[in-house]
């Protein structure tokens, strides 16, 4: 019997892949990881949605370079069929660029609004970052990823390789082959945390520098985006008031004529939607019945002026 008979391959559409974690200095003993995969349908369709696997449970101390391996070497994948892994909580840089390229109605939900170059540079956070103190990130117990292929034949063919692995029984040992290729954990992580907490005085010099002039720029995009909102009327026709003195008056006949131009949008389009209608149709009937009562206080009041008007 094949020692992964009682393991089942699928459980709730996520086939179980056995990894095999070798022994540490602390624990001399081996244990069986289960990672869980399945392929990837996110609730907002990508363009490699199609063509990537989501796992779930991946190991604390998972890189790009493990997972790579993993399916490429240990799994028989050939070289270079992995085209990127997005671990939970890290966007990739893919994911921006798609973010940045995205219409704003892709981006959110709600009410849309032109975004311009300075909105932009404000939110484009990615290059501020001073230099980092961690050489390896660990992740989170139980943290999930996305390997994206670079088509879907690789994506089936690594889920194939799953079945192949309960077969043969032969669990792929985790991190093999990869010894001098990615830092070290455990004291080695901590001295080169130690290391990179006094960087060399050039290289902090180069870091900071940058980050300035990143900050100094969105810094003037911050303002130059507030001098605009306070000069130019929004869709409504409202002035936008910030923080800061007024570069010059608001015009108002500006605001009055973008006021008119969003009148003569909206008209039209009062009973486009059916409760419109309805509560329309209510309006009126209230107002025929209130002229309806005004009336009949009129003639009545007529009628008992005619009865007590006696000629002399």
């Amino acid at each position: 019997m094949a020692p992964f008979d009682h393991i089942p391959l699928e459980i709730s559409g996520y086939r179980i892949l056995p990894i095999s974690l070798p022994p540490l200095p602390s624990y001399s003993a081996s244990a069986t990881h289960y990672l869980y995969l399945r392929p990837h349908e996110p609730k907002l369709p990508t363009q490699t949605a199609a063509r990537s696997l989501f796992l779930v449970n991946v190991p604390i101390d998972s890189t790009e370079t493990h997972i790579k391996s993993l399916f490429s070497i240990q799994l028989g994948l050939p070289h270079g069929r992995i085209e990127e892994v997005e671990f939970a909580g890290r966007k990739s840089e893919r994911g921006r660029k798609e973010d940045i390229a995205a219409k704003p109605s892709e981006r959110r939900q709600g009410k849309k609004r032109k975004r311009g170059p300075e909105a932009e540079a404000i939110e484009d956070l990615a290059g501020a970052a001073l230099l980092a103190t961690w050489g390896r990130e660990l992740r989170k117990d139980g943290l999930t990823a996305v390997v994206v292929f670079v088509d879907r034949p690789s994506m089936d063919a690594a889920c194939k390789a799953v079945r192949r692995i309960h077969k043969t029984g032969e669990a792929p040992i985790w991190g093999e082959g990869l010894e001098g290729k990615i830092l070290a954990l455990g004291s080695a992580r901590y001295l080169n945390h130690h290391r990179l907490q006094y960087p060399d005085k050039d290289q902090l010099l180069q870091s900071v520098n940058q980050y300035m002039t990143e900050f100094a720029a969105r810094e003037a995009a911050q303002v130059r985006l507030q001098a605009r909102q306070r000069r130019i009327p929004d869709e409504e026709g409202f002035i936008t008031v910030t923080k800061g003195g007024r570069s010059g008056p608001a015009r108002q006949d500006v605001a009055q004529e973008v006021a008119l131009k969003q009148k003569e949008k909206r008209r039209g389009l009062e009973d486009f939607y059916r409760f419109q209608y309805r509560e329309k149709k209510k309006a009126k009937a209230a107002e025929l019945m209130r002229k309806f009562e005004e009336d009949k206080e009129k003639v009545k009041r007529m009628k008992e002026r005619r009865r007590t008007f006696k000629p002399e």
